[in-house]
């Protein structure tokens, strides 16, 4: 976590950091998710070189949790978890998006192995990664409306019907 601070050190692009029970936690500006994951990629003795999930979090109501949700006006977390396989070390990296415009860059073009992560998160948050090479939904069918694990998803909504007709 040090090399990070002071690599991004008077800049606006670190938010937050903590360390909890041995786990380094980043939060970074959306807008400059992919300068942090190339540095964290690339970086002299970083060498995250795999991703082990990509997924989101919505704290609809509950952005009192971290002060900076509300500073932000920011409802979603997109929180990636990073492995260096070499150094035998983690971070877990978290970007907070607003309600109205849950979009932020797709990390594919440094890990691709965040292709199905992405789909998924945008399937069931409805979080937009920008330059995802095939963004559609992966666990739900093309006709389902919403996103269902969004807090303000109706539990009793119905879908259309889809498959053969009885």
């Amino acid at each position: 976590m040090a090399a990070v601070k002071a690599k991004f050190a008077g800049s606006r692009t670190l938010i937050h950091t903590h360390c909890q029970k041995g786990d380094d936690t980043i939060v970074v500006r959306a807008d400059d998710i992919l300068d942090v994951m190339e540095f964290l990629r690339n970086g002299a003795g970083l060498s995250f070189d795999m991703i082990l999930d990509v997924t989101a979090v919505d704290y609809l109501n509950d952005m009192g949790i971290w002060p900076y949700m509300a500073e932000l006006g920011a409802r979603f977390e997109v929180v990636y978890h990073l492995y260096s396989v070499d150094k035998n070390h983690r971070i877990r990296v978290k970007s907070p998006l607003p309600a109205d415009k849950p979009h932020i860059n797709s990390v594919t073009s440094i890990w691709p192995g965040a292709d199905w992560f992405e789909r998924e998160a945008w399937d069931l948050y409805g979080v937009v990664f920008r330059g995802h090479p095939n963004l559609k939904r992966i666990l739900l069918y093309e006709a389902f409306v919403g996103h269902p694990l969004r807090k303000d998803y109706p539990k009793t909504k119905r879908q259309p019907l889809i498959g053969p007709v009885n």
